[in-house]
């Protein structure tokens, strides 16, 4: 598919990778919807988009809630005309130890399952209620070709600190292959990627001294750029020999 040709939704297309999703897409010409919680951020990505060839428009979703997302697809479908290309990019962090005794006052802390659900609604079960919503929609008006691309994590191996993250990456990479498999037939394709340490707000905003510490990991010793992480994405749009796999794109990381 060309990206001339794609009819994009993007989730989290507020900030960070999802932003520059949804501005390379409209750059390239594809039509692109996306959505997001933040509202100022739906206007700035809106904004940031007007002088580009393709169109983008924002909506305001949950992705963890069942009939929000229902919502979503029928107005981003209506917008775009039809969709064939989604990409799941929402997702946040909850990072704590499993158990962690203090180190002061031997207080056990344990990971809770307020923050392990969290996690798990917005990274696993956001993912598998836009998936299934776009492809019986794709099934049901015969759009041909389709494909889902979901944004794991280098993470997905298994990170100190991330339980519910980790368990959620290892889950939407296991999916990414099932569901190739399932909706083959139907002419939908899927294909994942795994970055590693990315230059978004979220690794902007911590103390440079941890960074840096954080880089020690990689040996091409620096942050991945979010344009670089749109290659991966361009590449499964456009390969339609490409299919159940997932990328690793982290820079080399040791976890």
């Amino acid at each position: 598919m060309e990206l001339t040709e794609a009819r994009a939704l993007v989730t989290g297309g507020g900030s960070g990778m999802g932003r520059e999703f949804c501005l390379r897409l409209a750059e390239a010409g594809s039509r692109v919807t996306f959505c997001d919680l933040d509202e100022s951020a739906i206007a700035e990505t809106v904004r940031l988009a007007e002088a580009l060839p393709g169109e983008v428009s924002g909506f305001r979703a949950d992705v963890g809630d069942e009939a929000e997302v229902s919502r979503l697809l029928d107005e981003a479908w209506a917008a775009a005309g039809t969709l064939n290309v989604l990409v799941n990019n929402a997702g946040i962090f909850r990072d704590r130890l499993l158990v962690r005794k203090d180190r002061q006052t031997g207080e056990l802390r344990k990971l809770p399952l307020a923050d392990w659900d969290a996690v798990i609604r917005v990274d696993l079960t956001g993912p598998f209620l836009c998936a299934r919503e776009f492809a019986a929609r794709a099934i049901e008006s015969e759009t041909r070709p389709a494909v889902i691309v979901n944004m794991s994590s280098a993470a997905r191996v298994g990170n100190r600190g991330q339980s519910n993250y980790s368990a959620a990456k290892a889950g939407l990479v296991a999916d990414t292959r099932l569901w190739a498999d399932e909706l083959s037939r139907y002419g939908i394709r899927t294909g994942a990627i795994a970055p590693g340490l990315v230059d978004t707000p979220i690794l902007q905003a911590m103390p440079p001294h941890e960074l840096e510490k954080l880089l020690t990991a990689v040996p091409l010793g620096r942050l991945g750029q979010p344009s670089e992480i749109f290659q991966a994405v361009r590449f499964i749009i456009e390969c339609e020999y490409f299919t159940g796999r997932c990328i690793d794109l982290d820079g080399g990381i040791k976890m």
